[in-house]
């Protein structure tokens, strides 16, 4: 790819990047974190309905978020390609399946929406439910991001776009949503434990997203094709 060109195309990617870390984080710490108390059904529900509308613009913020990693795969596929191909397909299906899952999972809050007006005995448990199956889905879905990161970080790492320094440092990141999500599958008393380790994907990918946004300053020679 011609430098001007990877550079166009790093910084659109970096963009959407940057959109996707804002939406992701106000959805999840600014208005799901505060809205959902656990073990709590009723004070749950009465937090959604004092604030029904800043559930609907999370709902929203989240499907911008997943428009633009849609976006984002191709563009990070394009720019990797040439590393190796069948890698970078990979790594871009995983990334598109991660989007269809957290998708599919939005159904839940939609659901809770629907409940400020529905007919049900017991909203207030239902609501947690579904906002409980939401952050189950959401889990669920990073496990196909976790392999995705690692391989993007196996990529960049022989692509010479960006420090081998970051390369590892998103693969660590993979490795922590790898943990992450399959220990809340199958031990949750150690996913508790995991918790404070996603400050290491936030670290990465937002230093990702810097790299991208300066157009992947090249750190060597040349790049390696497999």
């Amino acid at each position: 790819m011609h430098t001007h060109l990877i550079t166009r195309t790093a910084r659109a990617a970096g963009a959407l990047y940057a959109v996707i870390i804002a939406a992701g984080i106000w959805s999840e710490l600014g208005v799901r974190a505060r809205l959902i108390q656990p073990g709590d059904a009723e004070a749950t529900w009465a937090a959604i309905g004092a604030h029904l509308p800043l559930l609907r613009a999370s709902i929203a913020a989240d499907a911008v978020m997943l428009l633009a990693d849609v976006a984002l795969s191709v563009l990070l596929f394009a720019l990797l390609r040439h590393v190796h191909r069948e890698v970078a397909l990979t790594a871009m299906v995983l990334r598109l399946i991660q989007a269809a899952i957290i998708g599919a999972s939005l159904l839940a809050p939609i659901g809770v929406v629907l409940l400020a007006n529905a007919d049900v005995t017991d909203p207030a448990r239902s609501a947690l439910f579904l906002m409980e199956l939401h952050g189950a889905g959401y889990d669920f879905g990073l496990i196909f991001f976790g392999v995705n990161t690692v391989l993007t970080a196996w990529l960049l790492c022989r692509s010479g776009l960006v420090p081998v320094w970051l390369a590892g440092l998103l693969g660590g990141a993979g490795l922590v949503y790898l943990a992450g999500s399959f220990t809340r599958l199958l031990a949750p008393e150690v996913n508790a434990l995991l918790q404070p380790a996603y400050a290491l994907p936030l670290l990465a990918e937002t230093a990702f997203c810097i790299a991208l946004l300066a157009g992947l300053p090249r750190h060597r020679a040349a790049p390696r094709a497999a």
